[in-house]
């Protein structure tokens, strides 16, 4: 019965995948569409290669801090993984956002690693989901940034709609805490002691994270740091292209993007972060076939950036197993 179910399941998944690609390249095609593509083509043929392999090289900075913090938080919550086990997950997981649905795709992949290598597999469930949280923090404090900056700026509309998505996901993570807390018991009744007992270490290593508020508000800081300095690398990538915009205007449009990019509409989150940004972008006079040229180049670098994720998760897996074997 086992055997028979695994190809149903591999079926349904990668029919999954193919839907995912088909609404990705339906998002774009619009964009193309409606967008002159003899400027797109020009803008992104003005992209130096030096600058895109610099820009490459900071993409892969950020994401090193990234494993850094990661392996705080999860380590936080009792996990007791090592650098390289950490860095293997954190890059599986970045190589999986090529493969599953949105930006958060790639935790799945990072889990499948994390709890299978750690002692306590319920604190790396419990460390990514603070670090997850963390890092949508990170992105919403730059927005507020950004609004800060802009206060006379910033369309009436745009300024509603940046505080409804803030004020929503709010709401949204106020909601689900206090769904927890109704349904803790319920779920409990009639569960057997196994289940009982994964729920509670579940729970002892979300607390253990809460009762390390120093090191969330440094891995916070840290986040907030990894974020600052990708949109820096967005936005000269995006001078390259020939869109020259104040730093101010990035802080506000590029997190909320990003943000977008988490709903598990395209593949990774292509197509709906470029929309995004054309959309926000547009009331500063940015124009849409250099925004979406940016957008553009800037999934070039993920997907570079990604690959390469791929490659050091291999040779992490490969050092390992001939360590182990010796």
């Amino acid at each position: 019965m086992i055997g028979a179910h695994q190809p149903q399941n591999t079926t349904r998944g990668w029919i999954v995948v193919a839907i995912r690609w088909a609404a990705t390249i339906a998002v774009l095609a619009v964009l193309l569409h409606f967008l002159p593509f003899a400027q797109l083509r020009s803008a992104l043929a003005q992209v130096p290669l030096t600058r895109f392999l610099a820009i490459l090289i900071g993409y892969g900075i950020a994401h090193s801090v990234g494993i850094l913090k990661w392996r705080m938080v999860v380590n936080a919550a009792g996990a007791e993984l090592d650098l390289a086990t950490s860095a293997q997950c954190y890059a599986g997981g970045l190589f999986g956002t090529l493969f599953l649905p949105s930006i958060v795709g790639g935790d799945v992949v990072r889990l499948a690693v994390g709890l299978r290598r750690s002692p306590r597999p319920a604190a790396v469930f419990a460390g990514n989901l603070a670090d997850r949280f963390l890092d949508v923090c990170a992105q919403g404090g730059l927005v507020l940034l950004g609004l800060v900056l802009l206060p006379g700026s910033v369309p009436a509309q745009l300024q509603s709609a940046a505080r409804h998505v803030l004020l929503a996901l709010a709401a949204l993570a106020m909601v689900l805490t206090v769904l927890a807390l109704l349904l803790y018991k319920p779920i409990l009744r009639g569960r057997s002691i196994r289940f009982r007992r994964r729920i509670a270490r579940l729970r002892h290593a979300l607390r253990a994270v809460a009762r390390r508020p120093l090191v969330l508000f440094f891995c916070w800081l840290l986040g907030t740091a990894v974020q600052g300095l990708l949109l820096v690398l967005a936005a000269l990538l995006a001078i390259s292209c020939g869109l020259i915009l104040p730093l101010r205007i990035w802080l506000f449009a590029w997190p909320l993007a990003k943000l977008a990019a988490i709903l598990p509409l395209t593949q990774g989150g292509i197509g709906v972060r470029e929309a995004a940004l054309v959309a926000l972008l547009a009331p500063f006079g940015a124009p849409g076939p250099l925004v979406l040229a940016s957008g553009l180049a800037w999934e070039g670098i993920i997907i570079a950036g990604n690959v390469a994720a791929g490659g050091l998760t291999f040779l992490l897996r490969h050092f390992e197993s001939r360590k182990i074997s010796s």
